[in-house]
């Protein structure tokens, strides 16, 4: 066990350490902020701290709800950075064909169109950025393209888009639309700009835009190589491993107790105080159901649901803001309430006040949730002005992190509550545990830390932050914390449930979770940084990310074993069958582990793929099936397991839940199968031929073709929606049928 250990914190401490290099690169080399843009003559094409404070305007109007920067964001509005760089080079392109052929760029002959693009693909990525002075110097006609898109741009933010999903008045300040385009051009700048010294831009020449010379490089198509040798290496070893395993000979299972040996067990007050933690879990996934509807519905309407304006109230930005925010709220608090209930059952006896504090954290989730949400209708809708206000109480303009700063605190500080009430309630069993047993306390308490802290860094950016920066940051939060460390607290929540209930050995489940948190760990930490390739990192990056993302798919391939074990668990004996629906959520966490985070998370991973595809509907495909598929389905079944083990001998209605388990999986496979996956693919098809631009255009997304497939997104999503309506009535029910 000790060597186990080891491991664990060589694997922790090396990682961290490469993982905290990656951010002093990413500080170093981010794309510079220029304090303005003027022309050669002086002329002020962007005042001073226009783009800045553009960012600014972007990130409190909802950000990367509201379209995308840099591949990340939303996707039924274009990407503004790919939008911008196109409308510039065209417009720059048929300027110089007018004043010096009389015709635009279409009406020439090839040689001649070809000419005019090497002398745009020159002009363009040319590094004219002074930082003596913080001055960006373009040319007197590349200054008229740039007003051209901003005028674009302010028309699309002043009067309203129906295609994006952006109603009239989205910006009615035209100073501010005026700052928001200065951000824009700067992004896109950032992406066909040549580093200093280098041949690359500062976006590693995303997004593909053969006009302006971005292509894929040479590190992209290597690292692309590297990472699936490495994936087919990892595969053979972890076969050859289980062969080995089992040529040993497996260990003889535990024989299951003949009784449930939660029968015998007298719920403390703090483990029932957890109900309402599960009873705010179900309303939490109504709302995001809810939302995710008429999110999906704007898509193809637009500003509105069926014919009502519902965007006058509800834009698109607040909808998909609040789907995606809610998400990751019940999946945590699901997941939380599961620590407060097995902290007693793991110590042993009810510490004074725990109750208390349970109710308490209860009560600051409530102000979170509300707080938060309240405060992003309110930045988005304008009402907090332009000063601090959207910053701490609105909205951060970054997704999955999307809460202002204050809200942030709130669940930062929420969280180390909650450490505290857990680690006080699970540490009298470090008196009186075996040698056996004190490992899995132990990785209990480090993954509770682990939750607490790791949310810690989003703080890491402030008002002014530099955008590849913020990056960085919030992928520790979006991987670090809700991929990673919570994926561990589930595998070893998980072994003390089954220990519990005496069917697994406490010393071979500590060994099973030391080991594979240590797989796990080893790509995953590292593999963080395959969400920045493109995002104004350097090359090392993608180096490290695509190496290492790919080592982090490798124990994925393998979760068979993980659902069979579970399979196996469930039949153990007649009792078991009381806890077949939580296994069964298990069992469906294995399955997407496999499908939505190994293979359409691999699908997407490697520089070549991510490429083209960064920010098109093949994301959501690995965001559906990854985030609710393993993460949600992972918070279902602990709230069952939890529910179940308060009351072992209440009989339940397994109709209901046995509709909601098949409906859910069916509808989100559905979902993906019948509409998701095939516009993703079909964009990437666009990306490919014509540009990343033309992909995530509105004459491309709203064809009829692709407006049919969208709207096969109904079977599945209904399916999916009664399938929660369903789990909903089952846990509200509940107290009912105790009564």
């Amino acid at each position: 066990m000790r060597r186990l250990w080891i491991l664990l914190f060589t694997v922790m401490g090396l990682s961290f350490a490469v993982l905290g290099w990656l951010g002093l690169r990413i500080r170093q080399g981010a794309p510079p902020v220029p304090a303005r843009v003027v022309t050669a003559t002086g002329e002020r094409v962007f005042e001073d701290g226009d783009i800045a404070a553009g960012q600014n305007v972007w990130q409190s109007m909802g950000g990367m709800e509201l379209g995308s920067i840099w591949g990340h964001g939303s996707y039924v509005a274009p990407d503004w950075t790919a939008d911008w760089l196109h409308r510039e080079a065209t417009t720059l392109l048929d300027a110089w064909a007018l004043a010096e052929r009389g015709a635009p760029l279409a009406a020439l002959d090839p040689a001649t169109r070809a000419g005019y693009q090497e002398r745009l693909r020159l002009h363009m990525r040319q590094n004219r950025y002074q930082p003596a002075t913080g001055t960006l110097v373009v040319d007197a006609e590349r200054a008229r393209a740039i007003q051209a898109t901003a005028a674009h741009l302010d028309d699309v933010f002043s009067r309203g888009r129906d295609a994006y999903a952006i109603p009239a008045g989205a910006q009615p300040d035209p100073v501010l639309r005026r700052q928001l385009a200065a951000f824009v051009f700067w992004t896109a700048w950032a992406a066909t700009t040549e580093r200093p010294g280098e041949r690359i831009t500062y976006t590693n020449n995303w997004p593909y835009e053969p006009l302006v010379g971005n292509t894929l490089t040479g590190d992209a198509w290597i690292w692309t190589g590297v990472s699936i040798l490495l994936l087919l290496a990892g595969i053979g070893a972890m076969a050859w491993w289980h062969a080995a395993r089992h040529a040993h000979g497996e260990e003889a299972p535990v024989a299951a107790p003949a009784t449930d040996p939660l029968l015998r067990a007298v719920p403390t007050p703090s483990q029932r105080a957890t109900v309402k933690y599960f009873w705010a879990v179900t309303a939490l996934i109504l709302v995001q159901v809810l939302m995710g509807v008429v999110t999906a519905h704007y898509g193809v309407e637009g500003n509105g649901f069926y014919g009502v304006p519902l965007a006058r109230w509800l834009p698109y930005v607040l909808t998909r803001t609040w789907h995606t925010q809610l998400g990751v709220l019940w999946i945590a608090t699901a997941w939380l309430a599961a620590g407060l209930y097995i902290g007693p059952a793991v110590g042993g006896r009810e510490p004074a006040g725990q109750a208390l504090g349970v109710n308490l954290l209860f009560g600051a989730v409530l102000v979170l949730v509300a707080g938060s949400m309240a405060g992003q209708w309110l930045s988005v809708m304008h009402r907090l002005g332009t000063g601090t206000a959207w910053f701490y109480l609105g909205h951060s303009g970054y997704e999955y992190i999307d809460t202002g700063r204050l809200w942030q605190v709130v669940l930062l500080v929420g969280l180390f509550l909650w450490l505290f009430l857990v680690a006080r309630a699970v540490r009298p069993a470090f008196a009186t545990a075996d040698a056996a047993t004190r490992p899995l306390l132990g990785m209990f308490l480090l993954a509770s830390l682990a939750i607490a802290g790791f949310y810690g860094a989003a703080l890491g950016y402030g008002r002014h932050t530099n955008l590849a920066v913020a990056e960085y940051w919030r992928w520790w939060v979006v991987h670090l914390w809700v991929e990673g460390f919570f994926e561990v607290f589930a595998t070893v929540v998980i072994a003390f449930l089954f220990t519990r209930l005496g069917l697994l050995r406490t010393e071979s489940a500590s060994r099973a979770v030391l080991l594979s948190s240590a797989i796990f760990l080893s790509g995953g930490i590292i593999g963080t940084a395959h969400h920045l390739y493109f995002s104004g990192t350097p090359a090392a990056v993608m180096a490290l990310g695509a190496t290492f993302s790919a080592l982090e798919v490798v124990p994925l391939m393998f979760v068979g074993f993980e659902a069979w074990e579970n399979l196996r668990l469930g039949r153990a004996a007649a009792w078991v069958a009381q806890y077949r629906w939580p296994i069964y959520c298990f069992v469906a966490v294995a399955f997407w582990n496999m499908v939505g985070a190994g293979l359409f998370g691999f699908m997407i991973n490697p520089p070549v793929a991510l490429y083209y595809m960064q920010g098109l509907n093949t994301t959501p495909v690995h965001g559906h099936a990854a985030l609710f598929g393993v993460y949600g389905m992972l918070g279902i079944g602990l709230m069952l397991f939890c529910l179940r083990a308060l009351r072992p001998g209440q009989p339940w209605r397994e109709g209901p839940l046995r509709f909601a388990f098949w409906a859910i999986n069916g509808g989100l496979m559905a979902m993906i199968v019948l509409s998701i996956l095939p516009l993703g693919l079909l964009q990437t098809r666009a990306a490919v031929e014509h540009g990343y631009w033309f992909a995530r255009s509105a004459a491309f997304l709203q064809s009829d073709g692709m407006n049919l497939i969208r709207w096969l997104r109904v079977p599945g999503d209904t399916l999916f929606a009664a399938g929660a309506f369903v789990l909903v009535y089952f846990i509200a029910a509940l107290p009912r049928a105790r009564a």
